[in-house]
């Protein structure tokens, strides 16, 4: 047995152990060891047991929320949660479509994943219920995403200069889809190198190393938008907030400084080459600016199908769209490739407006959690929250270029976003004090 394998194995069955008898987040771990490993594709899958770890692992996060439901739910309250709503408007705009879905059994199928997913979500929030527990699933993220940056550094890129088939579950082996969940890490990683002792910046530089090679790797130009725009949106926030913490604009502009560093060392030419076709907008097949006429199609399909057309919809009608010379020498039709658009070709005006409006919701609450760490001077937890923040912006700017509409990623960094809420600023407006004080 490889020690990949034996590894996997003692931290799967040591994590189920922990959870049933030590803490409930241990079950979230667990998960999430599950997520970003995913077995069943490693070269080592054959020397481990043929089970569905996933499936263990999601039931195991139930089965510890059941035992401990009475002492959870005193800590975290869906109720006071307003993204959870928009959540379940989400799914039910989903479910309602398997009616009027143009590929019904795909539809139907991929609606019970996402039905899963946002099962898992709700669980993990009474699950994550202290700022240890929080700690714990990033750490536990961000060992996942240096765990595919390091596979890819292994594998190498294809004849076509990318890497794909390393990815999570949920990535069917898309390379721009993997690297979308790994951007927004190195966001985090910020935060925790500027924080962190000295043992933690050493850590931290070794994560970021793997992701961002991983990311130059696999060549997402998405990808590449998302780092700039979540990183830029942190670091302002450091050199120019009011808030400052003893040397807090020189760590930034060392961290700039770093990073800059860190990209000459680790990219290469095929990476530029391709970042430069962004500005090559004549060759639509080669910046991905063809992608606006995919965009554009999708408003002709609404006026033909007001609802939406259902997930794989648009695919399957792309060809009554779009010009011919997008299908030649393919067997199937072109994707939105954009979450913004996917939703919309997906479940219509309505949907898109729940999913903004979850995305409102979301930036809400975190803003009235600043508020509040402001004002109780908590300046450490509130660039937490600024840096999840930035964290799903760079997912955002990510996934305007991919359909990731129903990805497991974005609904987890949601989920992040509401559990720093609860525990700095929901459970500190409870008036006996009674949440907060099992908070401590």
């Amino acid at each position: 047995m490889s020690k990949f394998a034996l590894l996997f194995i003692f931290l799967f069955t040591a994590g189920i152990f922990s959870a049933l008898f030590i803490t409930p987040v241990a079950s979230v771990l667990v998960y999430q060891l599950v997520y970003f490993v995913n077995p069943d594709i490693r070269w080592w899958a054959a020397s481990i047991p043929g089970i569905q770890y996933s499936f263990i692992a999601s039931l195991l996060m139930l089965v510890v929320l059941t035992i401990r439901y009475k002492e959870l739910s005193l800590q975290a309250e869906w109720k006071k949660q307003p993204v959870f709503k928009w959540m379940l408007a989400l799914l039910l705009m989903y479910g309602f479509m398997i009616n009027f879905a143009i590929v019904t059994e795909v539809h139907k199928a991929f609606t019970q994943d996402f039905a899963k997913r946002v099962i898992i979500i709700f669980a993990a929030y009474k699950l994550i219920t202290s700022e240890r527990a929080l700690n714990a699933c990033l750490w536990a993220y961000v060992a996942g995403a240096t765990y595919i940056g390091y596979i890819a550094y292994v594998v190498g890129r294809n004849a076509q200069g990318r890497v794909e088939g390393i990815g999570m579950v949920d990535t069917g082996g898309d390379g721009n889809l993997t690297a979308a969940a790994m951007v927004p890490a190195l966001i985090i990683l910020t935060y925790m190198a500027w924080m962190g002792n000295k043992k933690i910046k050493a850590l931290a530089v070794f994560c970021g190393a793997f992701i961002a090679n991983g990311i130059v790797l696999i060549n997402s130009r998405g990808a590449f938008l998302g780092v700039v725009a979540g990183t830029l949106f942190f670091l302002f926030y450091m050199i120019f907030s009011r808030y400052q913490r003893k040397g807090q604009r020189g760590t930034a502009i060392l961290i700039v400084f770093i990073a800059l560093a860190g990209t000459v060392y680790v990219t290469d030419d095929a990476f530029w080459t391709r970042m430069e076709t962004l500005k090559n907008t004549e060759d639509g097949g080669e910046s991905g600016s063809h992608r606006i006429d995919f965009w554009m199609a999708t408003f002709d399909v609404l006026e033909d199908y007001p609802l939406g057309v259902g997930i794989q919809g648009f695919i399957e009608l792309s060809p009554n769209y779009l010009p011919e010379h997008y299908f030649e020498g393919r067997n199937t039709g072109k994707a939105t490739h954009s979450t913004w658009f996917q939703v919309l070709s997906e479940i219509g005006w309505l949907g898109l407006f729940f999913l903004l409006s979850l995305l409102i919701s979301t930036f809400r609450l975190s803003r009235d959690t600043k508020r509040h760490l402001i004002n109780s001077e908590n300046y450490d937890a509130y660039f937490k929250v600024l840096a999840l923040e930035g964290a799903l912006l760079s997912f955002l700017v990510t996934a305007s270029f991919i359909d990731r509409g129903r990805s497991e990623m974005l609904y987890w960094l949601i989920l992040f976003i509401a559990i720093a809420s609860n525990i700095y600023y929901l459970r500190s407006k409870d008036p006996e004090g009674r949440r907060l004080k099992r908070a401590t």
